[in-house]
């Protein structure tokens, strides 16, 4: 086994004792589910931030500037990236997707761009916690493309499988995946 499969059957562990739960649960697209995953746990334990970022940046295709994604879920984990890519040499920035303007200061939908900062013209990959139908992060990838970035690629911790990667491809998203539901099954 190598170091990156050690590190994903590592990340499988951590998740199943902090992040992953089975009953009857609503997920944010509104579908039922017998499967929960809440990775923020996982993300706020050290060891598997560190896990998360290192899998993400793996997936990441050669070339890209930056990485972020939909707050709240993918704001960590752009934000772990952009750390362990300084650490690992293959830097790439980091900026997260606002839901909606705050209504005050700059007002801005793209953040943690300084002044001097633009996606525009810039290859960008999203990142995602959790992907269910993959809805959200379509709508983020518009609001970057909007902003001038490229967006070709969605990268999630986990894919429940339930139909993202048939609607990222409509979209013109190719979804990488670290982890799937069938990984706790």
């Amino acid at each position: 086994m190598n170091v990156a499969e050690k590190d994903r059957a590592r990340l499988i562990e951590i998740v199943a004792a902090r992040s992953f739960r089975r009953g009857d649960f609503t997920l944010a697209s509104g579908r039922k589910s017998s499967l929960y995953f809440n990775l923020k746990p996982t993300m706020m334990d050290p060891e598997g931030a560190h896990l998360m970022a290192s899998l993400l940046l793996d997936r990441i295709p050669e070339g890209t500037d930056y990485v972020g994604g939909l707050e709240m879920g993918a704001v960590p984990l752009a934000a772990f990236c952009a750390a362990v890519s300084h650490i690992e040499s293959r830097p790439v920035r980091a900026f997260f997707v606002r839901k909606q303007a705050k209504g005050y200061g700059a007002n801005a939908l793209v953040e943690g761009l300084s002044d001097d900062e633009s996606l525009d013209g810039k290859t960008v990959a999203m990142l995602e916690d959790v992907t269910t139908t993959g809805g959200s992060v379509i709508k983020a990838a518009n609001m970057v493309r909007e902003a001038g970035g490229t967006v070709d690629t969605v990268i999630t911790v986990l894919d429940r499988q339930e139909g993202a990667e048939d609607a990222l491809k409509e979209a013109g998203l190719a979804l990488r995946s670290v982890l799937t539901a069938k990984d706790f099954a």
